[in-house]
């Protein structure tokens, strides 16, 4: 398939239909070339970082918005439009290529159109551009609820938050200890003329200078690394797993966090749950690749009994489910998929969880709250109100006024985060 064909399909599928970046791309990249799936990923990632900016200029070249079997051709155009606008791409190769998938999505009687529109950009880019930016959806390329929960969050810097969603996420490499410390790995990379930075805090964490395949790490198919953002790696610098512990990953797909426990310290029983068998899958890959072994179970953290007659546990690292808002950079659909609403739906199941959770843990025992959200519905005020209700929980490591760590996205070159240490009396 044509490259831009495939890039409008993704957008449809993301913007209209709803479909989540990380199922529609792998998808549409089995119907193109190999050597063009890098390419594929750009337009689409950078398409839903810039949206409105693009919907805006595309409102000013059409008469009327293109509609139902139309609408896949309306993100033809917007692929065009990021293309001319923000790719390196020479303009008559951009251009000719957006045309030429009007063959391919069997319209080419649209042909024309999308040609005139496109070169009408080209000819007034500068005034065009300067509209996109004059409104502060555009501008910002933040839908406006969330530009205004963010100016109520952190009014001090919610626009350094705004310009972090908007960059590439940088490679973040977990370096895997049963075969090497974090500095001979460092050292592997060289020799391979692969520059890495060690992080200050995360003891398993190595940023690239650069993102490569991961084909060209050393050892990634024998397991000595995997790929894994540094703030996600702190889990278990808060965990802190001991030798001969049972310890429950809960919500634990795709897996990265059962594999870094176990990495840390490979005499601990590790229990992995989640409520999605489709996703566990990847957590038995990856347990596979890294040669480790948990116990991987599908159920729901609310209903503990309906999966668990064992011990209660030594630990809990429990990742609840969230907004994600806090790896936008990763994940540019999320902006356009996450809606106001669902943000007291989530603290809610949240809760449930945390109490349903808080049973299965030893007395005397450490429960870990993190999510990948920087909201304070979700994070903070989650973690206080819990502690309100709970008589035998004990905050350890932050205060009770301001609980646990926010980690806001970009801080250290890491994604948004959030993590709370609770001990059982």
């Amino acid at each position: 398939m044509n490259v831009r064909a495939a890039a409008a399909n993704v957008l449809y599928q993301v913007v209209d239909k709803g479909v989540s970046l990380s199922s529609a791309l792998p998808s549409a990249q089995q119907s193109i070339k190999p050597r063009d799936h890098a390419l594929l990923q750009e337009i689409c990632y950078g398409a839903l970082r810039y949206l409105p900016r693009l919907e805006s200029i595309s409102g000013k070249l059409m008469d009327k918005p293109l509609r139902g079997k139309q609408r896949v051709f309306h993100h033809l155009i917007l692929v065009g439009i990021y293309q001319l606008s923000f790719m390196r791409i020479p303009a008559h190769a951009a251009v000719g290529e957006t045309v030429e998938a009007t063959k391919t999505l069997k319209g080419p009687r649209l042909r024309g159109l999308i040609n005139a529109v496109l070169r009408n950009y080209q000819r007034n880019q500068q005034e065009l551009d300067q509209f996109s930016v004059s409104h502060n959806a555009g501008k910002y390329a933040h839908p406006s609820w969330l530009l205004k929960l963010l100016e109520q969050s952190y009014p001090e810097q919610w626009q350094n938050i705004v310009e972090s969603n908007n960059c590439k996420a940088p490679m973040w490499l977990r370096v895997n200890r049963k075969h090497h410390t974090r500095d001979e790995y460092l050292e592997l990379l060289s020799e391979q003329d692969i520059e890495g930075i060690a992080h200050p805090e995360a003891r398993d964490a190595i940023k690239l200078a650069n993102a490569c395949d991961v084909t060209k790490l050393p050892g990634f198919e024998q397991g000595w690394v995997s790929v894994q953002d540094a703030a996600a790696q702190l889990s278990v610098e808060y965990l802190q797993p001991q030798a001969g512990e049972l310890i429950l990953d809960c919500c634990a797909a795709p897996g990265g966090k059962t594999a870094h426990i176990l990495e840390r310290n490979d005499n601990v029983q590790v229990v992995a749950l989640d409520c999605d068998e489709t996703r566990l899958k990847r957590v038995q890959e990856n347990l596979q690749r890294l040669n480790l072994k948990a116990q991987v179970i599908c159920g729901d953290a609310r209903n503990p009994q309906d999966w668990w007659t064992g011990d209660k546990f030594d630990r809990i690292l429990l990742d609840a489910p969230c907004s994600a808002l806090g790896v936008v950079r990763r994940h540019p659909d999320i902006k356009w998929l996450r809606r106001a609403e669902d943000i007291s739906a989530l603290a809610t199941l949240q809760s449930e969880i945390i109490d349903a959770m808080w049973q299965q843990l030893k007395s005397g025992g450490t429960m870990v709250y993190a999510t990948c959200s920087i909201t304070p519905q979700e994070n903070a005020e989650q973690v206080k109100a819990f502690l309100a209700r709970t008589a035998d929980a004990e905050l350890t490591g932050s205060d009770k006024s301001n609980p646990g760590r926010q980690i806001l996205p970009g801080e250290d070159d890491m994604d948004g985060f959030y993590y709370a240490v609770i001990k059982k009396s």
